[in-house]
């Protein structure tokens, strides 16, 4: 599991940091909460591609970063993995 974290932005306008499962353009799976109170969600993309959106525990969850973006951060992450195994 990464240690990466991202702001989400819930339906009350209150901005959230939780960490990061998995990422991939089609679907983001975050964590919200630590230890074992934590809940597992799945952000999809929106259908105009602008930002990712999910539900847990019946609020809202907003990623607000289209596909392009995360697409450009996930290979600027493999590219600096990619420079770390080299010798």
């Amino acid at each position: 599991m990464s240690n990466d974290k991202i702001k989400v932005q819930v339906e009350s306008e209150q901005v959230l940091e939780v960490g990061v499962s998995s990422k991939k353009s089609d679907a983001i799976w975050i964590i919200l909460g630590e230890g074992i109170h934590n809940a597992k969600c799945k952000l999809v993309p929106t259908r105009n591609g602008l930002a990712y959106a999910g539900s847990v525990l019946g609020r809202e969850i907003i990623y607000e970063r289209s596909v392009e973006q995360v697409r450009a951060d996930i290979a600027q992450e493999e590219h600096d993995n990619f420079q770390f195994r080299t010798r």
